[in-house]
């Protein structure tokens, strides 16, 4: 099974037909998809100009698609790096016991699904490498009550998601399943009382 690399090589290789260029960036996907695999292919479809059914894409466009997200897996890949090592000193300083945060972490290792988008049309605007780094920012300080990605305030708590946790606080301006740990007590109840206005 070819690794991300080998994809984007394809994806960038003008000695490859289209169509296995566009595939390859699908395939992509698999390896890295921050809002899920199709909400991912849409941001991208959209970000770089051409239609997600579209089968003829222009190959520059392909590859603009491709830049966005490999900057987006760079933040993401420095991040995780930077986790790594935080988890082994706080093992080698005797704190065994993993945070809110780190359970978090366990669901998106490699960076599948770290911002889900349970409605693959409804997604941030915002390169993915801006939103990654938002998020990052976010869990590395205090819990707030807004959405870390787009400080949209009206956050609903939504069920049988998609991913894992199959439950969960969604902003209703980006789309985005906010990581509990970014969210204050105070906030995630709020959005469990936000769920029930909806279904009333």
């Amino acid at each position: 099974m070819a690794g991300f690399r080998s994809l984007a090589r394809q994806v960038r290789d003008p000695r490859c037909d289209l169509a296995l260029r566009r595939y390859s960036l699908r395939k992509c996907l698999e390896r890295f998809a921050p809002y899920g695999h199709r909400a991912t292919w849409d941001h991208l479809c959209s970000r770089a100009g051409f239609g997600p059914e579209d089968r003829d894409p222009d190959p520059a466009r392909l590859v603009a698609a491709l830049d966005e997200l490999e900057e987006a897996r760079s933040v993401w890949l420095d991040y995780e790096v930077q986790f790594a090592q935080r988890r082994k000193k706080e093992k080698h300083d005797g704190l065994r016991r993993p945070g809110s945060v780190d359970d978090w972490h366990r669901l998106t290792w490699g960076g599948f699904g770290v911002a889900w988008c349970d409605d693959p049309k409804v997604h941030p605007r915002e390169p993915l490498a801006e939103v990654l780094r938002r998020l990052i920012a976010a869990l590395e300080r205090e819990p707030g009550s807004t959405c870390p990605v787009c400080e949209g305030e009206r956050l609903v708590w939504m069920y049988d998601l998609a991913h894992e946790p199959s439950s969960g606080p969604v902003c209703t301006e980006c789309g985005i399943v906010v990581p509990r740990p970014v969210l204050t007590p105070e906030a995630l109840a709020e959005s469990r009382r936000g769920r029930l206005l909806v279904s009333a």
